[in-house]
């Protein structure tokens, strides 16, 4: 099981013709692996990581996750494909400002039906306590700290054990004290799931943390290290 990238390109059509994004992107991952994807602004990291999170489609090249190319899906399967086998980390946590930790971090799973629903709350428990949230369980997001709704965030990430984990500066809003804090857990937990983790981040610090390294430069994708 893995995921694959092969010859990917990705190009967005404008008035003076194809404004090219990316040009052939290849990646091969295996569950256990990491690797975090730098590089300047407007390089197309994030544009990348829609691709892998099968939230936009290539212009040319194939993606594949578990043997399974989620772009040959109709709009349903796609959706449920992105729901049951990757989880979403962004810069704004995006937490449901009305919601509790446990409602937030449930989330991904209202679409389970009825006889997840146990496991489902279970497995929110457990994971809230290895974020280290068990006595915020019922809090909202205005009362947490930048930190701890970034640990809510991956939380729900986790809640439907995806294989695949894609974050986006997930470290980016927070202070570096924080932020070390943050990037220490987020590998703790990829260890403990044995996921593929995948971050695009401008921080270097963070970077260096990950077994892989790749850097964005000039539409191509170039190994920094591992």
């Amino acid at each position: 099981m893995s995921l694959e990238v092969t010859r990917v390109s990705k190009s967005y059509p404008t008035p003076r013709g194809p404004l090219s994004i990316l040009e052939d992107v290849t990646l091969s991952f295996a569950p256990g692996d990491a690797a975090a994807i730098t590089g300047p602004s407007g390089s197309g990291k994030s544009t990348l990581l829609y691709l892998l999170g099968a939230l936009e489609p290539p212009t040319s090249g194939t993606i594949t996750l578990d043997g399974q190319n989620p772009f040959t899906l109709a709009a349903g399967a796609a959706a449920d494909f992105r729901n049951q086998r990757i989880g979403f980390v962004f810069q704004d946590h995006c937490l449901l400002p009305q919601c509790s930790v446990l409602e937030n971090v449930l989330v991904p799973t209202l679409v389970t039906g009825k006889q997840h629903r146990d496991a489902d709350l279970e497995r929110a428990r457990v994971l809230i306590e290895r974020v280290g949230l068990s006595a915020r369980l019922d809090h909202r997001p205005s009362e947490l700290s930048g930190g701890e709704k970034q640990r809510v965030a991956m939380a729900r990430a986790l809640i439907r054990q995806p294989r695949l984990v894609l974050c986006d500066e997930p470290t980016g809003n927070l202070d570096p004290d924080t932020a070390a804090s943050v990037a220490t857990l987020l590998l703790d937990l990829h260890r403990q799931q044995r996921t593929i983790l995948i971050v695009v981040t401008h921080s270097l610090a963070l970077a260096e943390q990950f077994p892989a390294h790749y850097t964005l430069r000039s539409k191509r994708l170039l190994k920094a290290k591992g």
